[in-house]
């Protein structure tokens, strides 16, 4: 144990030092980035009251215990705003895990390794994209594995929002109004290709121009089946995507406007395209990044996985009818950058601006917000990662690594009160299938053209 050497609240002191001087990468007493990549305890990077949260509370809250309406004030301070109102308002319940020390676990194996071996090669262009220091598209991996700016933490989450070359996540959604009905249910997968920042060194097709592919595609119920969506992103991240959909009842493909990114694909739903990871438009669309604050916080970064569950279930809890916000556990992370960012590409903008909660120690984000045009809290995005592990049960990669991804997601209007939950699934209606590996011709041929889309529409 470390004899205490500073007084209980030197640790939220330099943290707001941090803030204010600017350009300090993740840690207090070391750099955390060297820590991660020789799978050291992170822990010798913080003060103790940083890292636990029966220190930090003063025993008021303890590791095992549940976060209620009844003693959300002494964890006021370590939520976010849109969490706080859930809990004291909505009924919901948080409970608390040990912290992860061990931070290789919150990577994908594969995506650690490559970040570490091309650490300090990128570079912002004068156009303000990211590029390898001989002026190459990024060669995969975390660009800034330390992070120092905002822009950097938003160039980490813009790049590769799932940290693999391919994922399909087969999701099934609930959307629930105020009186905790579910009047809303979809199935659908959602692919996400990169065609470059890829972990196998490739470009995929040499199309050096384009960073990713990325599809939904609708399942179930009957009335959206058939209907798909493919948004084509550009490397360089000033240019808006290239939106196509689907639309069964019109049998033909067509192409959607820019302003579609702030507007509902699907009836019932609360989530925009400008939501997914915190990071759904390009990068450059956006500007004004700026870390706001770096403090101590909660966030969901391990154990809540339902890979155990039958059809990988996941309970639910809160609202009116138990229906509202489902299970999970959150742990101390000593370190959160707050980030805000505006949406200087988009004049007619719903959104005055964003604020991201980003793990300064490791570039993964829980928790992104909007906020109106009058600057007030309207809807945020919050997502649970970390390693596949659900007790017994392990999904592993293709070389027998464990695996890491989300678990779930909550978008919250706050201004509603109507939630939409997406859930992890195995397999959706029409046997797509949840995989972090695969063929990417296949892929790309099955899902990620004007022609794939249609033919999922007429299959």
């Amino acid at each position: 144990m470390r004899i205490r050497k500073y007084d209980f609240d030197y640790g939220r002191r330099a943290l707001l030092e941090k803030t204010a001087k600017g350009a300090a990468a993740a840690g207090i007493f070391a750099p955390v980035w060297p820590m991660i990549a020789n799978a050291s305890d992170v822990s010798k990077a913080y003060p103790d009251e940083l890292m636990s949260i029966e220190m930090f509370t003063k025993g008021k809250i303890k590791t095992g215990d549940t976060i209620s309406a009844s003693n959300v004030e002494d964890a006021k301070e370590l939520l976010d705003p849109f969490t706080y109102n859930q809990i004291k308002n909505q009924g919901r319940l948080i409970k608390i895990r040990p912290s992860e020390r061990d931070l290789t676990k919150m990577y994908p194996k594969k995506w650690l390794e490559v970040s570490i071996k091309n650490k300090g090669q990128a570079v912002f262009g004068p156009d303000g994209n990211v590029y390898t220091k001989d002026g190459k598209t990024w060669i995969g991996g975390a660009p800034f594995p330390e992070l120092k700016t905002g822009a950097e933490a938003l160039a980490n989450m813009s790049l590769c929002w799932g940290k693999h070359d391919y994922c399909g996540h087969a999701i099934r959604e609930r959307s629930v109004s105020p009186a905790g009905d579910v009047d809303y249910k979809y199935e659908f997968i959602k692919v996400e290709l990169q065609i470059t920042n890829r972990l196998d060194g490739t470009i995929f097709q040499n199309k050096k121009d384009l960073l990713r592919a990325h599809t939904f595609a609708f399942a179930a119920p009957a009335a959206q089946e058939g209907t798909s969506f493919l948004d084509i992103w550009h490397y360089d991240q000033r240019k808006f995507n290239d939106l196509y959909g689907y639309l069964p009842d019109f049998r033909r493909v067509r192409q959607f406007p820019t302003n579609q990114r702030f507007e509902p694909l699907i009836p019932g739903v609360v989530w925009l395209l400008t939501d997914p990871w915190g990071a759904g438009d390009p990068m450059l669309t956006w500007g004004n990044f700026k870390i706001v604050e770096r403090r101590p916080m909660l966030g969901p970064f391990q154990g809540n996985w339902s890979g155990s569950k039958p059809n990988w279930d996941h309970p639910t809890h809160g609202g009116k009818k138990g229906t509202q916000f489902f299970n999970a556990e959150w742990e101390m992370v000593p370190e959160m950058l707050v980030v805000d960012f505006e949406p200087t590409g988009y004049p007619r903008a719903p959104v005055s601006k964003k604020r991201a909660w980003i793990d300064a120690r490791t570039g993964n984000y829980f928790n992104c917000g909007r906020y109106d045009r009058a600057g007030n809290p309207w809807v945020n995005f919050e997502l649970g990662s970390g390693q596949m592990i659900d007790g017994n049960t392990v999904w592993k990669d293709n070389e027998g690594n464990v695996e890491w991804s989300w678990h779930y997601v909550h978008i919250y209007d706050v201004q509603t009160g109507r939630i939409s939950l997406i859930e992890y699934k195995p397999t959706v209606t029409g046997g797509h299938k949840s995989e972090l590996f695969a063929d990417p011709e296949v892929i790309y041929n099955k899902y990620c053209t004007q022609e794939a889309i249609q033919r999922l529409g007429k299959a």
